[in-house]
């Protein structure tokens, strides 16, 4: 393929054999090139710096525990965080919901299906008691046949654009606009939400503590990833960024 790092060839044997680990990436020998590139440049660094050894992981690793290094949180990042997501530590909170799902399918237009989905919320607008009629009527979800009645639901058991809107809504209330996911549109109503309970800071600090520092970990190793392609001379591929499972 004609790729190269610094002078070195990334084989043609090399990416068929690293390309099987990459096989649902959405570009498969993409993602592979990029992840060969990036190798290599990390060896060729350890080289550099006198890394020695044949165990090229552990050469790597060494090479980055030297070169990326990061400070750990300090308290007032860490009560800040805690602030800013107290969703993510509560605990308990639980909402009943039910919905309409008008599901995309290539035999209905999308410009049809949101205008009957628009009309249905609308005439729930009004009266909001014939919810499990219409759900029964127009739902693609098996839930149709029950209403539309979804039965109770935590935080993590939806998809993220449908949980967004759920845990908003307060009791009795529908949505006031489709909610849009990959499985379709949507007419949402909770029927009953019960608060969850905040676990107390102490109790979770030190995950939050790991949380930012891991954070800051990855944004180190995508600057020190950018440095090392930028002084490299790789011809044959463009690398779009530096990030890489190859060392996350």
């Amino acid at each position: 393929m004609g790729i190269s790092v610094n002078g070195i060839e990334i084989t043609d044997d090399a990416i068929q054999k690293e390309i099987v680990h990459h096989q649902k990436a959405e570009n498969p020998l993409k993602k592979t090139v990029h992840e060969l590139v990036l190798h290599t440049l990390l060896l060729q660094e350890a080289d550099r710096l006198g890394m020695d050894g044949d165990d090229e992981e552990a050469r790597i690793e060494a090479l980055l525990a030297q070169e990326v290094r990061v400070p750990e949180a300090d308290d007032a990042a860490c009560e800040t965080y805690y602030r800013n997501h107290q969703q993510r530590y509560t605990y308990g909170e639980l909402v009943e919901a039910r919905h309409i799902l008008f599901q995309v399918t290539p035999d209905v237009s999308l410009e049809f299906l949101r205008a009957t989905a628009e009309s249905v919320l609308e005439e729930l607008q009004v009266n909001p008691d014939r919810f499990a009629e219409l759900a029964r009527t127009y739902s693609n979800c098996p839930s149709g046949a029950l209403g539309g009645n979804l039965g109770q639901l935590a935080r993590g058991q939806t998809v993220s654009e449908f949980e967004r809107v759920l845990f908003r809504l307060k009791e009795g209330e529908i949505a006031n606009r489709l909610v849009e996911t990959r499985f379709g549109l949507h007419i949402v109503q909770v029927m009953k939400h019960v608060e969850g309970k905040l676990l107390p800071y102490d109790s979770v600090k030190t995950q939050i503590a790991e949380t930012l520092t891991q954070q800051s970990w990855h944004r180190a190793l995508h600057q020190y990833l950018q440095i090392l392609v930028g002084k490299a001379d790789i011809q044959g591929v463009t690398l779009e960024g530096a990030g890489s499972p190859l060392v996350q």
